[in-house]
């Protein structure tokens, strides 16, 4: 007799054989040309293929209408068995290398429905035991089962497809049916159900029981459908069991203000130099520039709103918003998003604002506590700068102390309100003026005018516009000094005859450039000498040997090589003498050399290329340019617009 479950049990069995079947659809003008078509794809010779039709082809009228076969084609069965198993095979060893398969029985699950008894087998995995019949037996036997077709059980057994299949009938009594009750709790954001064991006759709730009982209640959002399943499968009785969860919402975020740069400078960052720590760079400061962002604000959040399990919406708070406060220096955007710096300075976040300081003032002196400066506006020292530091500013520096073998260099102004002592290693870059009580033994490179009231001694001094040195003790002593418009203090050299240089007339930074650029070229020229040399000895070695060695053949394409590389360069420092020689020619400003007191014997005065020794000493006089000759002229006082700028730059402090 054919049943519906032995229909069912068929059709699973051609679905597993079906599985392990691998089917092209391919078309062809015969089935002889598509099997071929097929066997091509698959891989297999035709003999080994099945196939179904399709579609089936025409031949047409005269070519007209002509349609091709159309069919399904796979392996014969046999092959197609071999393949999953080897397939099957092959998927294993990949899963164990993947991960590892826990071990676990099948089980086996028997329900009871006003439908009849249905039985479910589960496969093992990893080294689990199968089911045997026996235990299936004796669950149908536990739940009161006595009529059940006992081939069909034995084929669950068998498949274990871990699908609910009837297996039997049983007496259905409707009264002794399991029961369920519902319980909403904590503020409807919980449901519970409680069921009660069905009695003799009596049947099993299913999913859409359930399902429905927890919409009669009123239950409708939230459901754990997983907990359902697996309760029936492993019921519980008379006990509460969670079946629905309600969402609760989420409030959103507050806004964020992200800041761009470090609010925490107490903390002292140290850098490492060749595996030591440089006490020197403390990064006290952090500089920023002009348009540069400072903040960004992440908006607050909406949130997220929550329902309750009988679908109540609970409103969900947004996020708190904030502003981006902003101090002196710092412009917020239109849309109060970002905050940007107006200036280059020093960026700080006081009372919580954002403002960024044009000046930087070191309170004390600048040492081991405060490092290295390095800012992008001005910066005022109040103490000194001792040996061995840095002070760099993109604004001005001003130092109400001293400063000793240090660097320091500005893109502004210097003032130095003591002296500067750089006991022959400082060295003072400018960018506009310096201004110092006195310098001694310093390297000082300035892009205009050198303000000193005391007197400057054996320093090397460039300026690209003047030298002023006027005070009580205004002399200039020893060193070499230069500068593109004058020289002028109240006494040049000393009574010991001292060595005192002093250039004019020139632009002393192309001076020193064809300084470096005459150096090299008498290098390079000793260089190619010795090259010239070592090349002609090598050509000669070469003509009287028959077998001129390898390495020494690659030694004169390198000697070779060298020359071109030599002479090429000559070439390029050869023109950049030339060009620097003739500006300094096409410089109309002639200079002057002025003492308002004295010059004493052992001064040497250059304007433009004419040269000057001082063999005598002489009062209050000046030496200028006239007809390509030095001539000592009556002393000529400084321009009244400097004098008021000097006296300013000296005055006590």
């Amino acid at each position: 007799m054919i049943t519906l479950e032995s229909i069912r049990e068929y059709m699973r069995d051609q679905l597993e054989a079906d599985r392990g079947r691998q089917a092209v659809k391919v078309s062809g003008p015969s089935v002889e040309a598509a099997l071929e078509n097929a066997a091509i794809e698959l891989g297999v010779p035709v003999g080994s293929l099945e196939y179904e039709v399709v579609e089936p082809g025409s031949k047409g009228m005269l070519g007209v209408g002509r349609k091709d076969w159309t069919i399904l084609a796979y392996p014969a069965e046999s092959k197609a068995a071999a393949g999953q198993a080897a397939a099957a095979g092959g998927a294993e060893v990949r899963g164990e290398q993947q991960k590892e398969i826990p071990d676990k029985d099948g089980e086996v699950f028997v329900r009871l429905t006003s439908e009849g008894v249905f039985l479910k087998v589960t496969k093992p995995s990893g080294r689990g035991e199968k089911v045997a019949e026996r235990r299936a037996l004796e669950k149908l036997s536990l739940r009161g089962v006595s009529r059940y077709d006992g081939s069909l059980v034995s084929k669950v057994v068998r498949h274990a497809d871990g699908e609910y299949i009837k297996v039997g009938d049983y007496q259905f009594n409707p009264v002794n049916q399991s029961t369920m009750s519902v319980d909403v709790t904590d503020m409807e954001m919980k449901a519970y159900m409680t069921v009660t064991p069905p009695g003799p006759g009596g049947a099993d709730l299913s999913f859409e029981e359930i399902r429905g009982l927890l919409r009669s209640a009123g239950v409708v959002h939230g459901i754990d459908d997983e907990s359902i399943r697996r309760f029936i499968d492993y019921p519980v009785y008379n006990e509460k069991i969670v079946v629905a969860e309600g969402d609760r919402p989420q409030n959103g975020a507050d806004a964020q203000i992200i800041y761009n740069f470090d609010v925490y400078r107490e903390q002292v960052q140290l850098k490492e130099k060749n595996g030591r720590v440089d006490f020197r760079e403390l990064n006290l400061v952090e500089n920023v520039e002009a348009g540069q962002i400072l903040a960004t604000k992440k908006p607050p959040e909406e949130g997220v709103a929550g329902r309750t399990v009988t679908g109540k919406i609970l409103p969900a708070k947004p996020g708190r918003n904030l502003q981006i406060e902003v101090g002196k220096n710092v412009k917020l955007s239109e849309d109060g998003m970002s905050a940007s710096s107006m200036i280059n300075g020093q960026v700080l976040l006081l009372s919580g604002k954002i403002t960024v300081e044009p000046v930087y003032t070191v309170e004390g002196d600048v040492n081991f506590k405060t490092g290295n400066i390095l800012f992008l506006g001005t910066v005022i020292v109040k103490g000194n700068v001792e040996d061995g530091f840095t002070v760099k500013a993109a604004g001005n520096i001003e130092v109400m102390g001293s400063v000793g073998k240090c660097i320091l260099d500005a893109e502004g102004e210097i003032i130095v309100h003591q002296g500067i002592l750089g006991k022959n290693e400082g060295k003072v870059r400018a960018g506009s003026n310096l201004a110092a009580k006195f310098i001694e033994n310093a390297r000082v490179e300035v892009d205009e005018n050198v303000l000193v009231s005391d007197g400057i001694i054996h320093s090397l001094v460039d300026a690209n516009k003047r030298i002023l040195c006027q005070g009580k003790r205004a002399s200039i002593v020893g060193g070499r000094l230069r500068a593109a418009m004058e020289i002028h203090a109240k006494t040049l050299g000393s009574v010991a005859g001292t060595e005192t240089i002093l250039e004019v007339g020139i632009d002393p930074k192309r001076k020193e450039k064809l300084s470096q650029a005459l150096q090299r070229k008498q290098e390079l020229e000793k260089s190619l000498e010795e090259l010239v040399r070592n090349i002609s000895t090598l050509e000669n070695l070469k003509k009287v040997q028959r077998e001129f060695p390898e390495d020494k053949q690659n030694s004169l394409s390198e000697l070779n090589d060298r020359r071109s590389e030599i002479l090429s360069e000559l070439e390029e420092i050869g023109r950049t003498i030339n060009e620097i020689n003739s500006y300094l020619q096409s410089i109309k400003i002639s200079g002057k050399v002025s003492a308002s007191d004295r010059i004493f014997p052992g001064v040497k005065i250059f304007i433009k290329n004419e040269s000057l020794v001082v063999r005598n000493e002489f009062k209050n006089v000046t030496f200028s340019l006239e007809d390509k000759e030095i001539r000592m002229i009556k002393y000529e006082p400084i321009d009244q617009v400097f004098s008021r700028r000097f006296a300013h730059a000296s005055a006590p402090y």
